[in-house]
């Protein structure tokens, strides 16, 4: 019995040693399990979590939303921060698919957004990731928020639609304002014969007859000058071959000045043109004051005047007004995005409405790709934006999901219809499978991603996970879009004139599919009637 007794007591004494051993860092028995308890906790506050994450961006600058080697990229400057922040471990650094990492929208370059939502496996603790976070990230890019979600969570798949939105400009819907080059040399020889686009930088290709020469180009060699004049080839042709020139440019001056007395309204009065025919630079004052004075009206003028009273970025939303008459006492009135002209948009835009086959609205993807058949939930623009003195549209459009370049591409042939450049049956027959065509893309500068929707997700979790949307983020969102996207787009235009320069491209020379023409033995009418036909079967 003592032999028994005392065997089963001697194996517990030996592990002691042991235990002692391995925490031999600390001097004394406490601090080991002082340290060994911190150590414990620490592992159990850095666990990692599935959450899903709201920020928002201004895609000035960078390369799109998705991750591409060798570009600055959202994504790119997101993972970093996600290391530096502490919510990614360094052996993942680099790797998202370690960390489950996934995006709702996949935005293009330049393309901004206010409502995007990314989702991972993060160390969400210890409290303060957001502020670690937007420490970590350039201004340009806030992070607003996270909220747990399933295991099961992908930003991506859950996603049940996009909302983006593009400001356009008003005046892009006006046919008169930046006319394409086509539209100049058609005034030729008529009442509003257009010389140059006076509102922006832009002067294009000349156009023999209608654009002119420079200055330089126009001089005339006399008889104290040189022997050579130069052409419009580049090439160089000698004074006794001049006269012609002289000749065209004598008469070309002539009528100039003559349009120009006749538009002035001293048509009948005694003008001194003697001596004046031959000085291009005269003419080409006289052209531009007739030029400035036919596009520039009292009511232009005046809101000028008014917007210099008004805050540099304010920015209002605004329904558009009713539609105003084109003529007011016999003078042209400036475009106005009225009930008119907003009833025909949006019923242009309605052809996008429904599951069509967008393969000629992208650049990736052929027309027998499943892919290419999209589903547009509404698309529609209905109210006006003030920013900095300007009017923009709010072109608002809801899908499941949307290809590259889709939106800027709809957007692009819809202002062409509106600015008559092509038919409105053009629409339909775009969205055909067997049909190719070129169509127009918009700029970038005006499309924002407006907020990513989790219909299905929310009404399937509404008991156990928090909702997922931009509700209570709706503040300081809204304050983001105006400092950072809003201003952006303004001042883009009003420096750039980007839309403006865009508008010039909008000809049949350029797109040449813009006319109209039959494509595979059909017009655009027997086209949208077989539409017609096939939707209602």
């Amino acid at each position: 019995m003592e032999a028994s007794q005392t065997s089963p007591s001697s194996p517990p004494s030996e592990p002691l040693p042991k235990k002692i051993k391995m925490s031999s860092t600390s001097t004394t028995g406490t601090d080991s399990e002082g340290e060994a308890s911190k150590t414990s906790e620490a592992k159990r506050r850095y666990k990692r979590r599935k959450v899903a994450i709201f920020l928002a961006y201004c895609g000035v600058g960078y390369q799109g939303m998705q991750k591409n080697p060798g570009a600055k990229t959202i994504e790119g400057d997101l993972e970093e921060a996600f290391f530096l922040a502490g919510a990614v471990p360094d052996p993942d650094r680099g790797n998202p698919k370690r960390y489950d990492w996934a995006r709702s929208a996949r935005t293009d370059k330049g393309v901004s957004a206010v409502g995007q939502v990314v989702s991972g496996r993060f160390y969400i603790d210890p409290p303060g990731l957001v502020g670690r976070l937007n420490s970590h990230l350039p201004p340009q890019i806030r992070v607003f928020g996270c909220k747990r979600v399933t295991n099961s969570f992908n930003a991506k798949k859950f996603c049940d639609r996009r909302r983006y939105v593009y400001l356009l400009p008003v005046f892009a819907l006006d046919p008169t304002s930046h006319p394409d080059r086509e539209s100049v040399l058609a005034s030729a020889g008529s009442e509003n014969e257009l010389a140059k686009c006076v509102e922006c930088s832009e002067r294009g290709r000349k156009v023999a007859g209608v654009m002119g020469r420079r200055n330089s180009e126009l001089q005339v060699v006399g008889e104290d000058d040189g022997d050579a004049v130069p052409k419009e080839d580049g090439n160089f042709e000698s004074a006794a071959d001049t006269s012609h020139v002289k000749g065209e440019i004598d008469s070309r001056a002539r009528n100039a000045v003559a349009t120009v007395a006749k538009a002035s309204g001293f048509e009948n009065e005694n003008v001194n043109l003697e001596g004046k025919e031959d000085d291009t630079s005269f003419v080409a004052d006289l052209i531009m004051k007739s030029s400035v004075e036919e596009q520039t009206e009292p009511s232009l003028t005046s809101k000028r005047d008014d917007d210099v009273h008004s805050e540099a970025n304010s920015s209002e939303e605004k329904p558009a007004p009713a539609s105003a008459s084109p003529e007011t006492n016999g003078q042209r009135t400036p475009f106005c995005y009225g009930e008119e002209e907003r009833n025909r948009f949006n019923r242009i835009l309605g052809h996008y409405v429904g599951t069509h086959n967008f393969h000629n609205f992208t650049t990736r993807t052929k027309a027998e790709d499943p892919a290419a058949r999209r589903y547009i939930v509404s698309f529609s623009a209905n109210s006006v934006v003030t920013i900095q003195g300007m009017d923009f549209i709010r072109c608002e459009v809801v899908g499941q999901s949307f290809m590259l370049h889709q939106i800027r591409k709809m957007m692009g042939l819809a202002v062409a219809v509106m600015r008559n450049c092509a038919p409105e049956s053009l629409l339909e027959r775009a969205l055909k499978k067997e049909v190719n065509i070129n169509v127009p893309t918009a700029p970038e500068v005006g499309l924002y991603l407006d907020e990513c929707l989790f219909s299905s997700y929310n009404k399937k979790w509404k008991d156990s996970h928090e909702e997922i949307s931009m509700d209570i983020y709706m503040e300081v969102a809204e304050n983001f879009k105006m400092e950072n996207i809003f201003s952006h787009i303004a001042s883009t235009e009003l420096k750039e004139g980007v839309v403006g320069l865009w508008l010039h491209s909008l000809n049949h020379r350029n797109y040449p599919d813009l006319r109209g023409v039959e494509i595979n033995g059909l017009s655009d009418e027997k086209c949208a009637q077989e539409i017609r036909s096939n939707e209602a079967a």
